[in-house]
């Protein structure tokens, strides 16, 4: 199993008894802040089995029909999520609105402390696990990072409402519920937006370019440098470019200049898989 799968599967086994205790002591309680911290951990549920999918996909190696891998899949499931995650929003909002216009009350129970504290631990444990594990910066793992911290920070607010609502101030709990609603709309744009740009085949950041340029024009062989594009694959690239050596230089000399500078790119920054450079003969005239 590898990394992304586990932290999946962790997320979905935690999220369920999450998920579970929340619901049903929120519809007893009538805390509109708790019921909307469950459907939020009901979005984790799906976000987190998209996780399993969408890692045993990508994780495949390539073949005939996918020359470059199966990487992308990665960032389909992850649009996948936060498509999913700002319908509920919408829906967590909008509950959270009303339960304010209607002067909705919390029946205050200790129980309700204990889950929030509960909660809390749970995300607080798996945030870190997936930090520690993510060693490759895997969107998919990064997106549940992100869900877990925004748990802890949004738990802690249903805490703060839960035990306001014991001195009869019911409206804070609403505005929780709109804040958490709030809160996963900007954390599945930002999801969305990251894995558009991976899709749509956005190039490698301009600081790995320079990078990449600069190692090319330290070597003096290299009389020119050509075109240079980048593909993503997954959390990586494939670098693609053309240098200009020495017409009379041999076909084996300068091939083993490329390759050189194919293994010191690749060694120089982790986000490249590989670098495919093809040699030219430098004219002078040009």
């Amino acid at each position: 199993m590898n990394t992304a799968s586990k932290v999946g599967l962790l997320g979905v086994l935690g999220n369920i008894f999450l998920f579970l205790i929340k619901f049903f002591i929120g519809i007893k309680s009538k805390s509109q802040a708790m019921i909307a911290d469950s459907i939020n951990s009901a979005t984790d549920i799906f976000a987190s089995l998209m996780t399993l999918i969408g890692s045993k996909i990508s994780s495949v190696p390539n073949d005939e029909d996918h020359n470059f891998g199966h990487g992308k899949a990665e960032y389909i499931f992850s649009m996948l999520i936060s498509i999913s995650m700002m319908l509920l929003s919408a829906k967590i909002f909008y509950d959270s609105l009303l339960s304010i216009f209607n002067n909705n009350k919390i029946i205050f129970s200790k129980t309700l402390i204990i889950i929030c504290v509960i909660t809390i631990l749970t995300k607080i444990s798996l945030y870190f696990y997936s930090k520690i594990i993510n060693k490759t910066n895997n969107l998919l793992i990064k997106a549940n990072m992100i869900d877990h911290r925004n748990d802890v920070i949004l738990t802690s607010f249903t805490l703060v409402a839960i035990i306001l609502s014991k001195f009869n101030i019911f409206w804070f709990d609403g505005v929780v519920g709109m804040g958490i609603g709030i809160s996963i709309l900007i954390s599945s744009l930002n999801i969305f937006y990251e894995s558009y740009n991976v899709l749509m085949d956005e190039a490698i950041d301009v600081d790995s370019k320079d990078l990449i340029l600069s190692l090319l024009r330290d070597n003096k062989h290299i009389k020119r440098i050509g075109t240079l594009y980048s593909v993503p694959i997954g959390n990586k690239y494939i670098i693609v470019l053309t240098i200009y050596v020495d017409g009379k230089m041999s076909t084996n000399k300068s091939h083993n200049i490329a390759d050189k500078m194919s293994e010191e790119i690749t060694n120089a920054i982790d986000k490249i898989e590989s670098v495919i450079i093809h040699v030219e003969p430098y004219n002078k005239k040009k």
